[in-house]
């Protein structure tokens, strides 16, 4: 009997929660979009406008496998108050379709949160880093432990052709910040800037929109 209590009693010192264990809980790390300042003085308004993506730095486990079928992405930005509408337009299996979502403003000028569909989902944190409003945009996702950076181009009809669609500069600004993510050449990814569309039928909209 006494050995049994003994058991019981060592079981109740090592369980977390229980008055024998002293040591505090360590905070919880900071997640990586935290720690990205948006853009100063974002003007959601000069954002507004057709945006073409260029690249994707990430370590999602689908974009590794299939990465070698990405198609052209254009990405339709427009002031909706409180937030953003934003439209995503791209291709899969040949048929172009339209994406349709409501970027919820936050308490920092050019963070957003995008709700999700499922009640216990978290949705999706979005961070327009960096910004020229006219050439190029640098922006942060994150879902739950998902992180990516996004390089986008301001686009233009008709697009003039060009061998890359940002400039070296843009491009190492990019690289660079890819870098202080912690990621590397090996997670980033480049989209063909050719074959997109810009339109889709009906039957082709996805309305992911949900009111915050």
């Amino acid at each position: 009997m006494i050995l049994l209590r003994t058991a019981l009693l060592l079981t109740l010192l090592l369980v977390p929660g229980t008055p024998g264990q002293r040591r505090k809980k360590p905070p919880q790390p900071l997640v990586p979009i935290d720690k990205i300042q948006p853009q100063v003085n974002f003007n959601p308004h000069q954002f507004s406008g057709t945006w073409l993506l260029v690249a994707v730095a990430s370590k999602c486990s689908h974009l590794l496998e299939s990465s070698h079928r990405s198609e052209a992405t254009l990405m339709q930005v427009a002031v909706s108050s409180p937030g953003l509408a934003v439209n995503t337009f791209r291709k899969l299996d040949g048929i172009c379709w339209q994406i349709k979502q409501k970027y919820g403003p936050t308490k920092l000028e050019g963070r957003y949160h995008l709700q999700g569909r499922r009640k216990r989902s978290s949705g999706v944190e979005v961070v327009v880093g960096e910004t020229d409003y006219h050439q190029y945009a640098i922006l942060y996702y994150q879902r739950d432990q998902q992180f990516s950076i996004k390089l986008y181009d301001y686009f233009i009809f008709p697009l003039v052709a060009r061998s890359f669609p940002v400039s070296d500069d843009v491009l190492s600004r990019y690289e660079q910040r890819v870098t202080d993510a912690a990621l590397s050449e090996d997670f980033t990814f480049y989209f063909p800037t050719y074959g997109f569309c810009d339109s889709s039928h009906d039957f082709q909209i996805l309305d992911v929109y949900v009111a915050l």
